[in-house]
């Protein structure tokens, strides 16, 4: 139970830290972040493996740059459906 709860919480600071990184917003608030900060862990551990500091189950580099990448492309999909 407390590691699901550490994953929520980490989540939630990887996909706030990437929504700082490149300036943009998550929609949903925290619930957005924490969602983009661990689908973003999957993808950046998908494309770049698994290296750098570990915290909970979170390789944080990998993870910090898939959340880059998921917010930039769900940021272009809603930039591109306001038009």
């Amino acid at each position: 139970m407390f590691s699901f709860i550490w994953y929520l919480i980490i989540g939630g600071i990887l996909g706030w830290l990437a929504g700082l990184m490149i300036g943009k917003d998550i929609p949903g608030g925290i619930i957005g972040n924490i969602i983009a900060g661990i689908i973003g862990a999957w993808i950046g551990g998908m494309l770049f493996g698994s290296w750098g500091p570990k915290i909970s189950d979170f390789y944080i580099l990998p993870a910090l740059i898939g959340a880059v990448i998921l917010i930039a492309i769900i940021s272009f999909i809603f930039k591109a459906m306001n038009k």
